[in-house]
């Protein structure tokens, strides 16, 4: 059987957007709401929401609609040497300072919410199955 075939370039391109990388950073090991991303990275909604279509599209993210809210996870590739790059990729960005900077904020913004006016009545993110590379965050 033969294998789908994979756009790496298109993953690299992906990987090539400090807003998609704080994203995907973002997500680590849960599911979040579009509007978590939005109050933490301080950027428009419908900014967010081109950038999270595209990681969509690259085959990297995977979302959920629960009624009014979009619920965004990282999908790790079938492909075994993008499914490797973008696992190396999430371990430098569990080590990197802004990035853990923003993971600090979003701690912040699921611990008291209620101190985030945006972020009243969201739905609270979701912890996903571990991804084995960044288990060790």
């Amino acid at each position: 059987m033969q294998q789908k075939h994979f756009d790496m370039e298109r993953l690299f391109q992906a990987l090539g957007d400090k807003t998609r990388l704080r994203l995907l950073n973002l997500m680590g090991e849960q599911e979040l709401c579009v509007c978590f991303f939005v109050e933490i990275l301080a950027q428009p909604q419908p900014k967010i929401s081109r950038h999270l279509a595209y990681l969509r599209k690259t085959g990297v993210v995977t979302s959920r609609r629960e009624g009014k809210w979009m619920h965004y996870r990282i999908a790790l590739p079938s492909n075994p040497h993008a499914r490797e790059v973008l696992q190396g990729v999430l371990e430098w960005l569990s080590e990197d300072k802004v990035m853990q900077a923003d993971r600090a904020r979003l701690t912040r913004a699921c611990c008291s919410p209620n101190k985030f006016a945006a972020l009243q009545g969201v739905p609270m993110p979701n912890l996903i199955p571990t991804i084995p590379a960044i288990a060790s965050r």
